[in-house]
């Protein structure tokens, strides 16, 4: 008697939900295809996340036009990791299990990058990174991504350059470093500068450290600035790069910055009092020397519709998403497996930066620009191929 009632509790319970999970299923089927993507919205690195998202918005429209993907309409559902690293594993969660996201694209920090794959890779959902340059970011596994080029390329890009340039006419062989000593990206990037500038013959005089949301940095300046380098490198983000620039014009040093994409945003020329005019940075995009088509009209189209100029950040969150509409259209599938397995045979998608292939490590194979800072606006100086 027992097991009847229990069965029989068991079905009726049974027939009772089974109007809200239909619901549920039917309300997921009708939501259109999710690429959920988790960004810095607030916080020190908040215009890297508005930046990426208003280019993977440019992206939705456009295919969302042209009908969308396997019949239906792409919905982008953004999550914001406030640049935390907790927070960007969480934030994946909520996209895999809340949003039903076919596809994850996030993050631009590499530090919160390496949190959120370790989720998306777990959880076996193909993950695409538009921005982060660390190469440790797609070794978390086989369903990690990215669109940009990758660290130990970009430092000896800057490390090449450092060696061409001219201070007082004199070419540079003397570079300090200063780096942030608790992000991947910077260390990674400050590596890549040092071993092939030493290289090539030129000499790292000091390399110092501060970390994320340092606002004083006289101590460490002191010290790096007595040893007479000719540059500085910096590889971290807009904001305390601005301030270093500041305090290290106040201390004396009149040389050039150089530095990587991090400094890629409205922000540092904003707060920088123009003390990094004639500086200098790698980036996968120059806003007035686009190289493609499609990267005119991204530019045009963005222009339009933000009334501000894009910039790398907002070109890489487009190509992001081209290259993960392509995955799924080739796929045609929004299976977690599939997407991923289209994804690994990316060749030749052109996109704002410029035609994207995947290689074996899941990285793109793409060259890089440098960017000249002016007073109020970041300017083409010199396209590298890639190597």
């Amino acid at each position: 008697m027992g097991t009847f009632r229990n069965s029989r509790r068991d079905l009726l319970s049974a027939m009772a939900l089974a109007p809200l999970v239909g619901a549920a299923a039917c309300k997921k089927k009708n939501n259109g295809i999710v690429i959920g993507a988790y960004l810095s919205m607030t916080g020190g690195e908040a215009e890297f996340g508005t930046s990426t998202r208003n280019g993977l918005q440019i992206g939705i429209e456009e295919i969302n036009g042209r009908g969308g993907l396997l019949g239906q309409q792409i919905r982008l559902v953004v999550e914001d990791t406030r640049g935390d690293s907790t927070e960007a594993a969480s934030a994946v969660t909520r996209l895999i299990d809340r949003e039903g996201a076919a596809v994850i694209i996030g993050e631009v920090a590499s530090s919160l990058s390496l949190s959120g794959g370790r989720v998306a890779q777990r959880r076996r959902v193909p993950m695409v990174s538009p921005s982060s340059t660390n190469e440790d970011v797609t070794r978390v596994g086989d369903y990690i991504f990215r669109v940009c080029f990758i660290d130990p390329f970009q430092g000896a890009v800057m490390a090449r350059f450092a060696k061409e340039l001219q201070v007082n006419g004199a070419a540079v062989q003397k570079v300090a470093i200063f780096r942030d000593e608790a992000s991947a990206y910077s260390t990674g990037l400050a590596r890549a500068f040092r071993e092939t500038f030493t290289r090539l013959g030129g000499e790292i005089v000091e390399e110092s450290s501060y970390r994320k949301g340092d606002t004083h940095f006289s101590a460490q300046l002191s010290g790096m600035l007595a040893k007479g380098p000719q540059a500085v490198f910096v590889p971290g983000y807009y904001t305390e790069v601005a301030l270093i620039a500041r305090e290290a014009r106040a201390a004396g040093f009149t040389g050039p910055f150089l530095g990587g994409d991090g400094w890629d945003a409205p922000a540092l020329f904003r707060n920088d009092d123009n003390k990094l005019v004639g500086s200098y940075f790698s980036e996968g995009f120059a806003p007035d020397h686009p190289t493609t088509p499609v990267g005119q009209r991204f530019v045009q189209q963005f222009s339009q519709k933000y009334r501000t100029e894009a910039n790398g950040l907002a070109a890489l969150g487009y190509d992001a998403l081209v290259v993960a509409a392509d995955a799924i259209r080739r796929a045609n599938s929004a299976d977690g497996t599939a997407i991923r397995n289209a994804l690994a045979a990316t060749r030749n998608v052109e996109g704002a930066t410029g035609r994207i292939s995947i290689d074996n490590e899941r990285n793109a194979v793409k060259g890089a620009v440098i960017l000249e800072v002016r007073e109020d606006s970041f300017r083409f100086h010199r396209a590298i191929e890639a190597t």
